[in-house]
């Protein structure tokens, strides 16, 4: 203990508990008040605490903003026939991309916030109640009286893939950007911000302005091809797009065919302000931009069970990388290719047994 420098030993006092006052610092320093106060400036400065009470880099949270639903999953027992009756079997869990996200990012071990919007009914105290139960933090979101919680019904065929998908979202349009900013504070002490395009266009608008001005990086996951107009035309402040090929071809207003296409594309977005894109192509794995061009890679061959929460798992899984390692995206794309792959293996729209070594050991 003896060998550490004053600065060093006032870390890791803080280290062990962030709410000691200057004062405590000092007499436990054996330093003045003023050389303690120093120091922590000094330390601010390197960015290896923040603010009160001294919060470590490590422990700023990923903050997810968006959609929590129930996922309603039917998959028929045979081959789909259109305009008749088919047999099924139906499944109910939690849902949502943002809390999708959310719960991979828990699971991964990340400070997770959730920001979103449910109803005061029973679903919505159990997508609470299952969230706070991982972990994860909502003290920013909203439980709207007399409003029921949103739903997800996702039709699978025989083999796991999804054939038509319903999405009863509309409680999202509450997450207004007068809400958003009473969260600000939690907003700016994030590591990371997670949005997905559940959201209202105006407070899309709004959190890439506060993007630009807190310098906190911000992802945006993409849901659907309608969603994309709530997008605005300054796409400034966005550190990562999240997309898919169809969600991209919206965006530009042309077919991309190929990887030539998907470049120019790519480029064309970027030119509107988004520093890096990740388009997925389903089976074929995924391209992100990289200063030498477009990167692409495959994605693993396994057997499908359900398709569902499998784009969010990728998200998650990416943004946990950025989240340690925010300078290689060639990493956080491969890592969310195994999350994926692991997650079309099961029935759950979260792999339950997820852990950071899921990734790591797969990796490795």
């Amino acid at each position: 203990m003896s060998d550490l420098s004053p600065r060093q030993r006032i870390l890791q006092l803080i280290q062990h508990n962030p709410y000691l006052s200057q004062q405590e610092l000092a007499e436990q320093t054996g330093l003045s008040r003023s050389a303690v106060a120093g120091h922590i400036a000094s330390l601010t400065r390197e960015r290896r605490i923040l603010g009160r009470a001294y919060v470590l880099p490590e422990q700023r949270p990923v903050v997810c903003i968006g959609g929590a639903n129930i996922d309603r999953k039917v998959r028929t027992l045979g081959p789909l026939q259109m305009g008749t009756s088919n047999p099924v079997e139906v499944e109910e869990t939690f849902g949502g991309v943002g809390r999708n996200v959310a719960e991979n990012l828990a699971r991964l071990g990340a400070p997770t916030h959730l920001i979103t919007a449910v109803g005061q009914d029973p679903a919505g105290e159990a997508l609470l109640s299952h969230l706070h139960a991982l972990g994860v933090d909502t003290r920013g979101s909203l439980q709207q009286a007399h409003a029921s919680s949103g739903t997800y019904t996702a039709v699978l065929d025989d083999h796991g893939e999804m054939v038509l998908a319903l999405a009863h979202m509309q409680l999202c349009d509450a997450l207004t950007p007068t809400l958003l900013q009473q969260c600000s504070a939690q907003r700016a002490a994030a590591a990371l911000t997670v949005l997905d395009l559940n959201l209202p266009a105006d407070s899309v608008a709004s959190l890439l302005h506060a993007a630009r001005e807190d310098a906190v990086p911000l992802v945006v996951v993409a849901v659907s091809i309608p969603k994309m107009a709530r997008l605005p035309a300054d796409l400034r402040g966005i550190r990562l797009l999240i997309l898919n090929r169809g969600e991209l071809e919206s965006r530009v207003g042309r077919p991309l065919p190929d990887l030539a296409a998907l470049e120019a594309a790519c480029q064309q977005v970027q030119q509107q302000g988004v520093q890096d894109l990740i388009v997925t192509l389903g089976a074929a794995g995924v391209v992100h931009t990289h200063s030498q061009g477009l990167v692409h890679l495959p994605a693993p061959q396994v057997p499908v069970r359900d398709v569902t929460g499998a784009g969010d798992a990728f998200s998650a899984a990416v943004c946990w990388s950025l989240h340690q390692q925010p300078d290689d995206l060639t990493l956080a794309c491969r890592r969310g290719l195994t999350l994926s792959a692991l997650t079309v293996q099961c029935n759950s729209t979260v792999y339950p047994d997820l852990t950071p070594a899921s990734l790591m050991d797969l990796l490795a």
